[in-house]
């Protein structure tokens, strides 16, 4: 990033985050995951904590700023509210530090029951002397409701910052069909973790159940970064949870591969749920931009890559439909209609593609995926907001029951 650098701090501020902006360097502190201490009654909290808290009072023992942020919806079909925290670093200079965060958000549902969580941010010694300041973020996940949240940080000095604030989380009306992945008026600790093991599903009777084979481009929306960012991984996640959370599907096939190394990454076949944590150490591994000699003197080589994936995934292939994920994939050269017509003409199921693009309006051209989807006369979608996945998806599964009647039918 431009203009980053490392502040002269005796090298004992590694875990901070430096940034310097118009000759000023500022820090930002990696706070730590915000965690679940009790609801109701069943917590143990510090007298004077609570009485902070109690007390609804803005406070500035430490001189801090608290930005709460609006609602967001996030491709996990899960609301996010987060909030900024700014502190002069020369509030905070000194011996080495210990923050500690404890918020309580209510429900105008469940007042006799708020949520306390907390965090605990390590400050290393800082000079005197330095200028700028010191950034904190929190966020919490919360199902639809209105909430009051009470807001307290402290120092090992018992030096108080305390801040409280009203919010709403709603659906559009325009989206209330959607259906949350956390209920309404709870509040849960918001998972750093993306490749958990899904819970269990309540299936129809194997007779009835869908055989779906899902093919995951798991690569960034930019085509040159050096690295996937967590809004990229998150996004491809969830896509597949939400396949994996359908009802009517009962097998699944899964391929996830990535098209800037040209290679197969995890394989999965004819499972009865898809095994998150295993394709998350297999993600992990992934080396953006690094191809090995053999294939970079290979003319092509990534539509060659994508033509024989096809070939090998989808020949002779019977699921009752099959379902291609992932950004736009720009290839130089398309596939020859040679070698795609004949593998068109063999497919009698329905093909869809969950087109994750967060900027259509920048590439609003079909990539090379869109035309092999397109030759199968199959059906692709634009997943830019979260919407978008939530109703594409309800589309797409009364599209597959449709067609598996129809071929059933004499």
């Amino acid at each position: 990033m431009d203009g980053e650098g490392e502040c002269d701090m005796d090298g004992r501020a590694k875990r901070l985050l430096y940034r310097y902006a118009l000759g000023v360097c500022s820090v930002a502190l990696l706070s730590a995951q915000s965690e679940i201490v009790g609801v109701g009654s069943n917590v143990t909290m510090i007298s004077t904590d609570l009485a902070v808290l109690e007390a609804q009072e803005v406070r500035k023992d430490i001189p801090c700023t608290v930005t709460p942020n609006k609602p967001v919806l996030g491709f996990d079909l899960r609301y996010h509210i987060s909030y900024d925290v700014t502190v002069p670093m020369k509030d905070l200079a000194g011996a080495e530090n210990i923050l500690t965060i404890l918020f309580r958000i209510t429900s105008d549902k469940r007042r006799d029951e708020p949520f306390y969580f907390s965090q605990h941010v390590n400050v290393p010694y800082i000079e005197e002397d330095t200028k700028g300041d010191a950034f904190l973020t929190g966020n919490i996940d919360l199902g639809e409701g209105n909430y009051h949240v009470d807001w307290l940080m402290r120092d090992r000095s018992e030096r108080v910052c305390s801040f409280y604030w009203d919010s709403e989380v709603a659906l559009p009306s325009k989206d209330k069909a959607i259906e949350l992945t956390i209920p309404p008026n709870i509040v849960e600790s918001t998972s750093i973790e993306q490749f958990t093991e899904e819970p269990p599903v309540e299936r129809v009777k194997k007779t009835d159940a869908l055989n779906v084979k899902v093919l995951v481009n798991f690569g960034p929306q930019n085509p040159l970064a050096a690295s996937m960012r967590p809004i990229d991984t998150s996004a491809l996640v969830t896509i597949l949870r939400h396949i994996s959370r359908e009802p009517q599907f009962g097998k699944f096939s899964l391929v996830a591969f990535n098209m800037q190394e040209q290679r197969v990454l995890y394989r999965q076949g004819d499972a009865d749920k898809i095994d998150f944590p295993a394709l998350g150490r297999a993600v992990q591994k992934v080396k953006l931009g690094t191809v090995d000699s053999k294939t970079l003197a290979v003319k092509h080589a990534d539509t060659e890559f994508l033509a024989d994936l096809l070939k090998s995934e989808l020949g002779g292939s019977r699921p009752d439909a099959v379902i291609f994920a992932g950004p736009k994939v720009m290839l130089d050269e398309q596939i020859p209609d040679d070698q795609l017509k004949p593998l068109a003409a063999d497919v009698d199921y329905p093909v869809f593609y969950f087109n994750y693009n967060l900027t259509p309006q920048a590439t609003p051209w079909r990539d090379s995926i869109g035309k092999v989807v397109k030759t199968m006369k199959g059906t692709e979608f634009t997943i830019t907001r979260p919407r978008d996945l939530w109703f594409s998806a309800t589309d797409m599964v009364s599209r597959i029951v449709k067609s598996k009647h129809e071929r059933k039918a004499p």
